[in-house]
């Protein structure tokens, strides 16, 4: 069975949908298990669940959008079960506007939430993660963040910081046996019920790409409920992971690693023009032999080897 008994986690945003399948497969494990939701009811529900399965977990309604809320929802793991061994950054909501429509509520709120709420539960769980010498993490993102969504600048902006911000913790837990993961799920959960779907009729390339998707045969199986997106997340917070700095598609029963990767492209031999970048576009969107840096300095280490072999 897949190692995360009498390990202690944390799941924010655990009192429906993703987080609370997340929540009920850990404690199913034997994971002693922090529910995290802004709704105090439904975060004892599912701790009640667990409990009367014979589990150890314990309710937190503390919100993640503030610095005080993410340490106090980490210092009740501490506090209830001695440590902290596993986080799942789960919690989200969604707005949708028109990106020029965008007010301050649909901008803010949603970052808050996303991005600063996996900051701030995230910081003090690295900390208490890295004293222990043991760590779990993984961060959800979102296509819309990584390919896109009409309608969901913010949470697609928001979405794409999570990567950047796992990518950077993957990097400096790795020496502490942190690792660090995102995930990006699709499931049907009340958030994306939710779905404004206006823009078919604005951005129609797209809306003609959810007709066919609606339109192909499907094998008859709801391969949209949580559940089918809980193995993955499961195995990436388990003792059994070994893989860090990953970014992890759970869409459909797919299960396939995203990467974020450079294609060979062009040196220049010196200071180019925009002239001589229109001449080489082809070459410099030539995507035939992707290279996948492991960091910043990776890709300019790559580059500087290739201009050496230019020269």
């Amino acid at each position: 069975m897949t190692g995360v008994a009498d390990r202690v986690a944390v799941v924010t945003g655990a009192g429906s949908g993703l987080g609370r399948a997340y929540a009920l497969e850990l404690g199913r494990r034997g994971a002693m298990v922090v529910v995290n939701d802004i709704a105090a009811g439904a975060a004892q529900a599912v701790v009640s669940e667990i409990v009367a399965a014979g589990g150890k977990a314990a309710a937190s309604s503390e919100t993640v959008t503030s610095r005080a809320g993410g340490r106090a929802i980490i210092d009740l793991a501490i506090s209830a079960f001695g440590r902290i061994d596993i986080l799942i950054s789960n919690a989200g909501i969604l707005r949708h506007a028109r990106f020029e429509e965008m007010g301050e509520p649909e901008i803010d709120n949603v970052i808050d939430v996303h991005l600063k709420g996996a900051f701030h539960v995230g910081q003090p769980a690295f900390a208490a993660m890295k004293r222990q010498g043991y760590g779990r993490m993984l961060f959800t993102a979102s296509s819309s963040g990584l390919f896109g969504h009409p309608w969901q600048a913010s949470y697609a902006a928001a979405k794409a910081g999570i990567v950047g911000l796992a990518n950077t913790i993957a990097l400096e837990g790795k020496d502490h046996s942190i690792l660090c993961n995102v995930i990006m799920p699709s499931a049907r959960t009340g958030m994306t019920q939710g779905v404004d779907y206006g823009w078919k009729a604005e951005v129609t390339e797209v809306g003609a790409t959810l007709d066919r998707l609606i339109a192909t045969p499907t094998d008859g199986v709801d391969r949209l409920d949580p559940d089918w997106v809980v193995p993955l997340a499961i195995h990436l917070v388990s003792d059994d992971a070994a893989t860090t700095h990953g970014v992890f598609s759970a869409c459909n029963g797919r299960y396939a690693r995203v990467a974020i990767s450079a294609a060979p492209g062009w040196i220049a031999p010196a200071m180019p023009s925009a002239d001589d970048i229109a001449e080489h576009w082809p070459q410099i969107c030539d995507a035939g032999n992707l290279f996948e840096p492991s960091s910043v300095y990776d890709e300019a280490l790559d580059v500087r080897l290739a201009l050496v072999k230019h020269t």
